[in-house]
């Protein structure tokens, strides 16, 4: 069990890279010169974004859930500084995922009234490591007013569907903190275009479908993000602080039945705010 502030994404000298095609944008160079680095989805980076989609997309089916994490974790940001987004960070980007998943003002308005009262509810974010089927690592964050009954529910989600829990370290060592931004109705080449007038660096530029998705360094989340809000551009498919896998694994039919128990286990848990995973979703 690690007990930590999340998320955990400062000081990445201390994690392994992939080598990642790192797209160094400057106002001299052109398309043609980097253009390498901008392509149809296929590798990990692809299949990180087919993860957050599949993700998305199951919590479509138990709204109620979801609104209420994002009501605790609204109302926790909000506690951390002023109950602005304009001054408070954690806040702002905790408000910009809520938008990815559509929840209702309603829902926001009332977490940050809360937070604005004499309310003190104490939360501790803590982070989990673990085994699934065959190889397959997770990484659990929770927000949770009750640590003892968030590891006990953690460990018997793991243990109830054929895993097991690990110790500090002995995962999140393959996981990348990594920036994903995504938007519609754009393709790479315009993408890279407007990230090369605000000069800004990311790692990565997948093309996928009608999205094109953007992978960068977690410090240059609001870079990228602003780049496209400079171009009117104000919805995202997804704007998120994920742990992106260094390698992928590919299960078995049995071992992949066994594998969604599992992560559905532990995403249906009230403490749980983001499972993070290093399995090859299945093929459509």
């Amino acid at each position: 069990m690690i007990e930590t502030t999340l998320p955990l994404l400062i000081n990445l000298s201390k994690y392994r890279f992939i080598e990642y095609n790192v797209v160094r944008i400057n106002k001299t160079c052109n398309l043609r010169q980097v253009g390498i680095n901008h392509r149809k989805a296929g590798n990990s980076m692809g299949r990180k974004w087919n993860n957050i989609k599949e993700k998305k997309a199951s919590k479509d089916a138990s709204t109620s859930r979801v609104y209420a994490k994002f009501g605790v974790e609204i109302y926790v940001a909000a506690k951390k500084g002023e109950p602005d987004p304009e001054s408070n960070q954690a806040l702002k980007f905790v408000l910009e995922r809520a938008k990815t998943y559509n929840v209702p003002k309603a829902i926001i308005d009332r977490a940050i009234e809360k937070a604005k009262g004499n309310t003190e509810e104490s939360y501790s974010e803590l982070r989990y490591e673990g085994f699934g089927p065959s190889g397959s690592m997770i990484i659990v964050d929770t927000l949770t007013n009750n640590v003892n009954r968030t590891v006990a529910e953690v460990r018997s989600a793991f243990n109830k569907n054929g895993g097991s829990m690990g110790v500090n370290g002995s995962v999140s060592y393959m996981f990348n903190p990594t920036a994903v931004i995504g938007v519609e109705g754009k393709t790479s080449d315009e993408v890279l275009e407007l990230l090369m007038e605000a000069d800004v660096d990311v790692r990565d530029i997948i093309e996928e479908e009608d999205s094109v998705i953007v992978y960068g360094e977690p410090d240059q989340f609001y870079a990228i993000q602003n780049a496209f809000k400079q171009k009117g551009i104000t919805e995202f498919v997804v704007a998120e602080q994920t742990m992106l896998a260094q390698n992928f694994v590919t299960l078995s039919d049995n071992d992949l039945v066994q594998f969604e128990k599992l992560v559905d286990a532990l995403e249906d848990l009230e403490d749980v705010q983001q499972v993070y995973h290093n399995v090859e979703p299945p093929e459509e």
